[in-house]
């Protein structure tokens, strides 16, 4: 697909052998970190205070763009990775599951799909045995997805919006929510229920992550019942989270020279985002999530701060 990138819902359609698409990844992988990550959901990092975690492989690029991203250093268009092939990231992937990984964490990995499937069954031929972790935003093709079937065996998959203004403004991609849930839907089959080890380590599955938003509980309420309706609660775990933190987004004077939204809000569109969630907001949501039946996980406000972001 290098000669015509398709593999997400951008559909670019450029060479990237000798051209940049929106989310400036080229023709070879790009990596920015691989670590043991302590910080994703239980089953998928384990105790945060042991030594295992989850192999985590971090890409550089992204094809969605969210403006108060915390991996903004590795994530924008004109961030550089380091090259790898499909062989020498299997490398890697095996040396992750001799330190102990639980799972290979590929993390926002949608723009080198194809590469990808060949490092893992390169990995598999060579005795990679942890399950494959697809660590996405949620904005992916159904198709691609599909292309999957036989490589990965948990998918992470964020569902940020319900609605298509909030994700033009906060993500440049009005068709996330119909996109988000098409991919769901096609996640859902693939894995199949959620399967746990022994050791409450997952083994198949989907988590569909949730980040409240301040301001915008009533959407986040509406993405609860959209995942409801379109996988029902049982077939996946809910992480709903809280740890939005304002200090990721541009300062106000980055975007004061933008025209009023739709809403003919201030001139500072991101206004609504300058703070944390607050108590009321997260268990708003919360309670609806019960009240829909999810079985998962919940944050504590406290983990509303930068210290839980990688340093890359």
């Amino acid at each position: 697909m290098m000669s015509e990138c398709r593999l997400c819902p951008r559909l670019c359609c450029v060479d990237r052998r000798s051209a940049r698409g929106f989310c400036g990844a080229g023709e070879e992988i790009e990596v920015s970190k691989i670590m043991l990550h302590h910080w994703e959901e239980p089953p998928i990092s384990g105790d945060p205070r042991g030594e295992r975690g989850s192999g985590a492989i971090f890409f550089t690029h992204c094809s969605l763009g969210c403006v108060y991203c915390q991996n903004r250093k590795i994530s924008v268009r004109r961030a550089q990775g380091e090259s790898y092939s499909p062989a020498r990231l299997a490398d890697e992937m095996l040396r992750l599951e001799e330190q102990g990984a639980y799972n290979i964490n590929l993390v926002t990995p949608t723009h080198y799909s194809d590469a990808l499937t060949e490092a893992v069954h390169e990995a598999r031929k060579r005795g990679l045995s942890v399950p494959v972790v697809w660590n996405t935003g949620g904005y992916e093709l159904p198709e691609v997805i599909e292309s999957l079937r036989g490589t990965v065996d948990i998918f992470l998959t964020d569902f940020k919006y319900a609605s298509s203004a909030l994700a033009e403004r906060y993500s440049g991609a009005p068709d996330y929510p119909e996109r988000a849930r098409a991919s769901l839907e096609v996640m859902a089959k693939i894995a199949g229920p959620c399967e746990f080890g022994d050791d409450g380590m997952m083994k198949r599955g989907v988590i569909v992550r949730h980040l409240v938003l301040p301001s915008h509980a009533d959407d986040s309420i509406r993405v609860l019942c959209t995942v409801a309706e379109t996988t029902g609660t049982e077939a996946v775990r809910l992480s709903l989270m809280a740890q939005y933190t304002p200090d990721f987004l541009p300062p106000p004077s980055a975007s004061s020279s933008l025209k009023p939204d739709a809403e003919g809000a201030e001139r500072d569109r991101y206004r609504s985002l300058r703070r944390r969630v607050t108590t009321y907001e997260y268990d708003k949501v919360s309670k609806e999530a019960v009240r829909l039946g999810f079985d998962g996980w919940m944050q504590e406000r406290s983990s509303a701060v930068t210290r839980f972001t990688p340093d890359f």
